[in-house]
């Protein structure tokens, strides 16, 4: 097994080190923000009542609040509803956070930014205008719009993040995600040979929820050896393969895999990266691992329950917590009142809100 890091370290995972440099293979940043293993938060995009306008001071504000809890910002993905985001409105997102993370002193954080679209053209045209306004990474998933004409086509899958990756001037990361791209699932081997001939793909999310999936990448790419034989375009960009959920993150860590990308964190930032933080120390020190145990136990129950209700119940809650949320663009629904009351008072929920409230201990609540 690779080696890891302590509770306050970061892990390798037979990954390659960090060294300085660009991001951007065409030399589109300015400094080197390493994409390491750990805990991503998808960034909801808040919009001002009415108008559905950016709310842009909710945004930079949740931008700088997962940040400042150790949380890496994704922007424009799912969660962030990238689908419902004109071209111009995801450069205005990326420019306002890396602004925002600059201003908080937080120069080195990486931002990893959604540049999915309809046809390869546009996914690159979108990498492309991404890192320009200043993202250090992008995030592809393939258009569902197609699905029935692809989604059993290897080559064509496989020729599409190749494209992408080539000609993206940033690394790319691979999101899997079945649910949101007309049930377009990719297996291990593709993955592998994605990462194995495309050097300038820096990863993989697995929302699909495949524990068995993550095993075998990780068996391949979580190898010492992976990075010497296939290096990455970009050294500050190894290959990472992260969860789309975090309740599995415990077992995960166990076949080095290297995080996960997850909408709980920006209800409970400092919870799961405390959660992120056990796992990886439990490898040195197995006296960590009950702790770690109940704690993955609190997280898997929360993420089940506040999963169920979306895009609008993670807001509703940020609402309850933060004092911002809001709705999302139509037309997706809003909550109904009762169902976030429900949320809001369900135990998981409560059990998660109580220790993040302990790990930070500034959690202020909104009046109801």
């Amino acid at each position: 097994m690779a080696a890891h890091a302590g509770v306050n370290g970061t892990h390798t995972n037979g990954v390659n080190g960090v060294h300085n440099g660009v991001n951007g293979t065409n030399g589109t940043s300015s400094a080197s923000r390493p994409l390491t293993p750990g805990i991503y938060a998808p960034i909801p995009t808040f919009f001002l009542p009415d108008s559905e306008d950016l709310d842009l001071e909710s945004f930079t504000t949740h931008v700088v609040r997962v940040a400042k809890a150790g949380v890496r910002p994704l922007l424009a993905g799912s969660m962030g509803e990238a689908h419902h985001l004109t071209h111009a409105e995801r450069i205005t997102l990326i420019k306002a956070a890396r602004h925002a993370l600059d201003e908080a002193g937080l120069t080195s954080m990486p931002i990893v930014a959604g540049t999915g679209a309809g046809s390869t053209r546009e996914t690159v045209e979108l990498c492309k205008e991404a890192a320009q306004a200043g993202a250090d990474y992008a995030i592809v998933i393939a258009s569902g719009y197609y699905a029935g004409a692809i989604a059993a086509n290897r080559k064509a899958l496989k020729a599409f993040w190749a494209e992408v990756s080539e000609k993206s001037p940033i690394p790319v990361i691979i999101y899997n995600y079945p649910g949101a791209s007309g049930g377009i699932d990719l297996d291990s081997d593709l993955i592998t040979e994605l990462a194995t001939e495309c050097p300038n793909l820096a990863g993989v999310k697995l929302t699909c929820g495949n524990v068995g999936k993550l095993t075998r990448i990780c068996a391949t790419v979580s190898e010492p050896a992976f990075a010497s034989q296939y290096p990455r375009l970009n050294p500050d960009a190894p290959f990472l393969v992260l969860g789309g959920f975090i309740d599995f993150l415990l077992p995960s860590t166990y076949v080095n895999a290297h995080g996960a990308i997850t909408g709980l964190a920006n209800v409970a930032p400092h919870t799961i990266q405390r959660l992120y933080e056990l796992s990886e120390a439990t490898l040195k020190d197995p006296s960590l691992l009950p702790e770690a145990q109940r704690l993955q136990g609190i997280v898997a129950r929360a993420d089940f329950t506040i999963a169920k209700a979306s895009i609008a119940g993670t807001k509703a809650l940020l609402e309850k917590l933060y004092g911002y949320g809001g709705s999302p663009r139509k037309p997706l629904p809003p909550i109904e009142p009762a169902v976030t009351a429900a949320l809001w008072e369900h135990p998981h929920t409560q059990d998660i809100v109580r220790v993040e409230r302990e790990l930070s201990g500034k959690v202020q609540v909104a009046a109801a």
